[in-house]
């Protein structure tokens, strides 16, 4: 089970921090990735993080301004989102997954809301 946390309404430029608490005993052996969901359009990947958090993997949009991690230890993901953008603005979903490109679980949204 996912549980996604951490949006808000922020301003551009402004910044926020998402958190994606996992249950489970095997967090490590699972991929994890960040989706977003803007009105109107389909869900599109945002980034991505190996079980290890050895490698990580970004949509070109948000090189250089988001930062995806992951705690082990805790369970959890988490997507630092620096500079945003109101093109930014999105339900963010984590999720979870075994093969690259294969995702098996999914969290609730949290909305992010970026004003100009």
């Amino acid at each position: 089970q996912l549980q996604a946390s951490g949006g808000g309404l922020v301003q551009a430029g402004g910044s926020l921090r998402l958190s994606c608490a996992a249950s489970g005993r095997t967090f490590e052996a699972y991929r994890m990735g960040w989706f977003c969901q803007a009105p109107g359009k389909e869900r599109e990947f945002v980034a991505s993080i190996t079980g290890t958090g050895s490698r990580t993997s970004y949509v070109d949009s948000v090189k250089g301004r988001f930062t995806i991690s992951r705690d082990n230890a805790k369970n959890m993901v988490l997507l630092q989102m620096n500079s945003l953008k109101p093109e930014d603005t999105a339900v963010y979903y984590c999720a979870a997954g075994i093969y690259s490109g294969s995702w098996i679980y999914w969290g609730q949204g949290t909305l992010v809301t970026v004003s100009s």
